[in-house]
């Protein structure tokens, strides 16, 4: 059994029945898991509201309020690689995640995430992620190590005072020009859902509407494959991925786009998204210091690399 070191939570909407049991809500809001499993979860202490008062199988919802648990999992799948500590001072760590590891718990991922590896590592159980990138993506993530500062490094990301660099091999459907290796492309846009829910798809934008934009440039190109330098102006889910296929250079080994391949039972392990945060340039917030952080994780590339 696998448990979350830190519990998640879930707030009761304003519109749900102050009738409805707390039981009945979670069942409703995660449809996944069984009655059975929170009726074990209530019991075993496992659910509770943000004063740390247990909920029991009999409370009933109270609108606006959270609700606290823990993620587990029956089975723990396990992610064979390593991530690497690029950099730490009291603040801050600055870590390389290997692909196919989540940032934080999701789904099956609970001890087999950068968050939990982390916190058994350091012993620091107050680390929070300052962003997010894909379970499928390595590369750098920032974390901050105090609660009173976490807000600052957040807001790096959110305010666009933090400059992103990411690496990629991308799939060519085309030979691309020597004009466009100099000039690149800035791709702006709309990202919306899709179908699943968890693609994502561009659409036309103007003004206002844009609110995905990208730069990236071609560095080499060999054997129907390229290599690619990729710099999001903005941090919308899969941006990179759907901008990439959407110039026709899908990202070598993305089972998302341009086409949803069919899901797999296990990871092929030996097929990784090619693509890497790869660097990363701000001022901290707190210490005013400008840093630049740079992953060496490869990618396949040159194409007859084999690595």
């Amino acid at each position: 059994m696998g448990i979350a070191a830190r519990p998640s939570y879930k707030v009761i909407p304003q519109d749900v029945s102050c009738t409805m049991s707390v039981l009945d809500f979670l069942c409703s809001a995660f449809p996944a898991i069984s009655k059975d499993v929170w009726v074990q979860r209530i019991v075993d202490g496992h659910v509770f509201w943000e004063d740390r008062s247990l909920i029991s199988c009999d409370s009933v919802c109270r609108a606006q309020q959270k609700v606290f648990y823990y993620r587990e999992v029956a089975t723990e799948i396990h992610i064979p690689f390593d991530e690497k500590i690029i950099y730490e001072d009291e603040h801050k760590l600055i870590v390389c995640k290997p692909h196919y590891l989540p940032v934080v718990p999701s789904g099956p991922y609970v001890d087999s995430c950068l968050l939990n590896r982390l916190i058994s590592r350091t012993g620091n159980t107050e680390l929070t992620p300052a962003h997010r990138i894909d379970r499928d993506t390595a590369g750098l993530v920032l974390f901050s190590k105090k609660p009173s500062e976490r807000g600052l490094y957040h807001g790096l990301f959110a305010s666009g005072e933090i400059q992103k660099t990411y690496r990629a091999v991308g799939v060519l459907n085309r030979v691309i020009s020597a004009q466009e290796m100099k000039a690149g492309w800035r791709i702006e846009n709309r990202i919306i859902r899709s179908t699943p829910r968890f693609r994502q798809q561009a659409v036309d934008a103007t003004g206002q509407d844009i609110n995905a934009r990208s730069l990236i440039t071609c560095l080499e190109q060999s054997d129907g494959l390229g290599l690619f330098e990729l710099s999001p102006l903005t941090g919308k889910t899969h941006q990179l991925r759907v901008h990439m296929a959407g110039l026709g250079f899908p990202l070598l080994n993305d089972p998302y786009y341009p086409v949803l391949l069919p899901e797999q039972s296990k990871d092929d392990f030996s097929k990784p998204l090619q693509l890497l945060a790869q660097a990363m340039s701000f001022t901290d917030p707190v210490t005013q210091q400008i840093h630049r952080f740079t992953s060496s994780r490869p990618l396949l590339w040159p194409p007859d690399s084999g690595q």
